[in-house]
């Protein structure tokens, strides 16, 4: 049993660790569009229309697809057992 025991530690630090780095590239990517925001406030007075229409619909495809990864890691990670 102590076999056992010791597999299921080392299965639950590598998924801690899955859980960690998914976390930080989550919150990565919901900081973009922030960053981008941002950059287009300090630079709206140089930018013309379609510019800040690129910058808007960067942010806007950056949020959609942090909302796609986010649902692909909850849907894709098993319920804890208590």
């Amino acid at each position: 049993m102590a076999q056992v025991d010791d597999l299921l530690t080392q299965l639950t630090s590598q998924v801690d660790a899955v859980d960690t780095v998914e976390d930080g590239v989550i919150a990565y990517i919901k900081g973009v569009p922030a960053l981008i925001a941002a950059a287009v406030a300090s630079a709206t007075p140089a930018l013309t229309p379609a510019q800040v229409q690129v910058f808007t619909d960067l942010g806007n495809k950056i949020t959609a697809k942090a909302a796609e990864a986010a649902a692909a890691v909850t849907a894709n990670t098993p319920a804890a057992n208590p």
